[in-house]
């Protein structure tokens, strides 16, 4: 039978109990008595070796090991936890021509977030582009095409301000997370190596910065070939664009056997739009209505795969505070062609 971890309660009510037993007369359960605080500070201790001996039966199972260890257990396979990753793209930059733009310039955005220029760039037409990298890794530093930025010191001949240009900076990643570390660890200890297998281009795919979901579908470009598709749903849209593609695409090629005619291609992104009338209409339960659809089509949306109406309703249902509701769209279940996959859309509150 599993072993019960006793309350720390139960442990003073045992050592009071121990001491009155070995002690005839003496009184371990009076307040403020010798006895009394012996057995308390006794059952405190033993109450921290209860919890240490628990956290550590949870670090030799690999499912349950936290950070430090599950690093560990993780590195013994050959699994390491994907470091976080800058987001670069370019800006444009307007000025005198011949007006040199070194590298390690500085441009900041709005919010302080700063970006830094890769190589040195010379004004050219009046304007000069400038490949940039952001300053500090992670998914905060991915910036929309068109967004202002501007110089964090002035440069003679240099307007102050910069546009980032088509494709935005894109490519920020956070360090990958405890659970999803544990994932790719698990995987890899369940469905090892198989030098080409479909679950090795999964494998190899999420090995990728960013990347957290991904399937590998066999023949469908014809005999030979393997298609790969990903999301990254962490960023502010899943659907990964040409360059986080091409990451991955030469990630994969790096691996896949010689004779593999590997494509990786993004998704197709389908918007799923609802309508709903629902009961009560509160703000707060909107949001919980909204935050069960998005997690539904984040564990259901597939490339290719249908989204079933129940399950459309039965996230509804379980919202927060949901009394009733009438879901007018969509009105069936929800099929989608090859490549192309849900994504979250808009709600219409009826």
């Amino acid at each position: 039978m599993p072993f019960s971890r006793p309350d720390l309660a139960t442990l003073i009510a045992r050592a009071e109990a121990d001491i009155e037993t070995r002690l005839p007369g003496a009184d371990a359960r009076l307040r403020r008595s010798n006895l009394n605080v012996l057995a308390r500070v006794h059952s405190g201790a033993a109450h921290g070796l209860y919890g240490y001996l628990d956290w550590i039966s949870r670090q030799v199972i690999y499912d349950t090991a936290e950070t430090e260890l599950l690093e560990r257990w993780a590195g013994i396979w050959g699994i390491g936890r994907k470091p976080a990753a800058p987001a670069t793209g370019a800006a444009t930059l307007t000025g005198t021509n011949g007006t040199v733009i070194s590298a390690g310039t500085r441009l900041v955005r709005s919010d302080a977030a700063e970006f830094l220029v890769d190589a040195e760039a010379t004004v050219s037409g009046g304007t000069a582009s400038v490949s940039l990298t952001a300053d500090v890794a992670g998914q905060a530093g991915n910036t929309a095409a068109g967004s202002a930025l501007s110089l964090a010191t002035p440069i003679a001949g240099i307007s102050a301000d910069a546009i980032v240009a088509v494709g935005g900076l894109t490519g920020g990643a956070d360090i990958e997370t405890d659970d999803l570390l544990r994932e790719r660890f698990l995987a890899r200890v369940q469905q090892p190596p198989h030098g080409g297998a479909a679950h090795d281009y999964v494998a190899w795919a999420l090995e990728v910065e960013g990347v957290t979901r991904a399937w590998c579908y066999a023949a469908e470009l014809g005999l030979g070939t393997v298609t790969v598709r990903f999301v990254r749903d962490d960023d502010a849209s899943p659907i990964p664009d040409a360059g986080e593609v091409a990451a991955v695409q030469a990630h994969i090629d790096a691996l896949r056997p010689v004779t593999a005619d590997v494509t990786v291609v993004a998704p197709v992104a389908v918007p799923m739009d609802f309508q709903i009338q629902l009961t009560p209409g509160t703000a707060a339960v909107k949001a919980a209505v909204e935050a069960e659809l998005r997690d539904l089509l984040l564990r259901e949306a597939e490339p290719g795969t249908t989204i079933l109406l129940s399950h459309l309703r039965e996230a509804i249902s379980i919202a927060a505070g949901e009394t009733d509701h009438d879901l007018v769209s969509p009105a069936a279940d929800v099929t989608h062609t090859t490549g192309q996959m849900a994504t979250f859309g808009s709600i219409t509150w009826l």
